[in-house]
């Protein structure tokens, strides 16, 4: 049976879903309202028809891939037509929030009756034999796994709304402070002359992050943007303990650096790049 999947929005990671719902047979929609001519033509390329908010209302499934700072607004969008609707779509929030983010969504949609699921995705956007992990938690998330045969790769994960999103925080805040760390101390290396010797070192010493780094900084550059929230995100839900807050807080200040320089003049980024492009020894 065919299902109707609405994706908001069209960005790497939302068209990347699209892309892989449509080939996985499923109908894919999304909006466009305000959105630019490359979000346009990433949403023809993924196989995206374009429809009205009331249209996607009426789809089987909404997934919600925003920027963070946007999620909330979204459901605030949707809320209203999804009350009009007989039939309810779920409503999967799979952005990186915060579990009180989460949950405060989700009582945003409840009172229009559709099920909502808290979601997090981990990984990279699908593409050809790849397709990163969906988790997903609260007690609709089951209705999830029928994506499955569609093309996505659903974790159904015991708990309650806030359990997935915990989980995104934890990894995210593991592989992009991580990012953030390795960016600083090698900039830090640059500025005092360092950088040949931390290059050399680092390759001999730590075979196997050196790899990492050089794949996961320049894939840094141009998504920075996007990190801002995210990393704003964390440091609320490690509240509780002040230093990591304050720590997540910075490495969102960090990331508003990094993207106004690649938006920009590129010193930093570039200086990165330089960084990770020199061969050790050279």
């Amino acid at each position: 049976m065919s299902i109707t999947v609405a994706v908001v929005a069209q960005g790497t990671m939302g068209a990347g879903v699209g892309a892989a719902l449509s080939k996985g047979g499923a109908e894919v929609i999304t909006s466009l309202e305000g959105r630019s001519a490359e979000s346009a033509a990433r949403a023809r390329e993924a196989g995206m028809r374009p429809a009205t908010d009331p249209d996607m209302a009426q789809a089987d499934f909404i997934l919600s891939i925003v920027p963070p700072g946007d999620a909330l607004a979204f459901a605030e969008r949707m809320a209203p037509h999804l009350r009009t609707v007989g039939r309810k779509p779920v409503f999967a929030d799979l952005n990186a929030v915060n579990p009180d983010t989460a949950r405060i969504i989700a009582q945003v949609i409840a009172p229009t009756g559709a099920p909502f699921v808290d979601g997090g995705i981990i990984g990279g956007p699908p593409k050809e034999g790849y397709t990163p992990a969906i988790y997903c938690s609260g007690a609709k998330a089951p209705a999830m796994a029928a994506l499955r045969a569609h093309g996505l790769d659903i974790r159904v994960m015991e708990g309650d709304v806030g359990a997935a999103s915990a989980l995104k925080m934890c990894y995210g805040g593991i592989t992009k402070g991580l990012t953030a760390l390795g960016s600083a101390m090698m900039l830090a290396a640059v500025r005092a002359g360092a950088d040949h010797d931390l290059r050399d070192e680092l390759a001999a010493s730590q075979p196997q992050l050196t790899p990492w780094f050089e794949r996961q900084i320049p894939a840094m550059y141009s998504k920075a943007y996007r990190w801002v929230a995210e990393m704003q995100e964390i440091s609320e839900f490690v509240a509780a303990d002040e230093a990591a807050s304050e720590l997540f807080a910075a490495v969102a200040k960090f990331y508003e650096r990094m993207a106004a320089d690649h938006a920009g003049a590129k010193a930093e980024t570039g200086a990165l790049a330089a960084f990770l492009n020199r061969k050790p020894g050279s």
